[in-house]
């Protein structure tokens, strides 16, 4: 994860995902917990529950699941198949994204 700069992946089993593995997954239950790298198993540490969207979702449906559901990724599974990952800080700058140009747009429709 820290070589690719990702906070987390996802756990396939033939193709298909079962679970997420997060920076955070790893910190709490290997390294504060004394374990060993090198003998933790992945499926020790990961988080079986699954939460995922559609490709189709909004920004903010996916931030109403990621707050309800208290999870920090979301998989995008489109025809059974992973085909992204999306974290709770890609949604919160897809946000603040959409209210700046919502601004200028007001600033500009106010000036004219």
């Amino acid at each position: 994860m820290a070589e690719m700069e990702v906070g987390a992946l996802m756990v396939l089993k033939q193709g298909k995902p079962i679970a997420p593995i997060s920076e955070c997954d790893y910190a709490r239950k290997v390294i504060l917990s004394g374990r060993s790298s090198k003998e933790t198993r992945v499926k020790e540490i990961m988080n079986r529950r699954v939460v995922c969207v559609g490709p189709n979702r909004t920004i903010e449906e996916c931030m109403a699941l990621i707050t309800e559901k208290r999870v920090r990724h979301l998989p995008v599974i489109e025809h059974k198949e992973l085909i992204g990952i999306i974290s709770i800080g890609e949604l919160v700058k897809g946000i603040i994204s959409e209210q700046k140009f919502m601004i200028e747009q007001l600033e500009h429709y106010i000036s004219n």
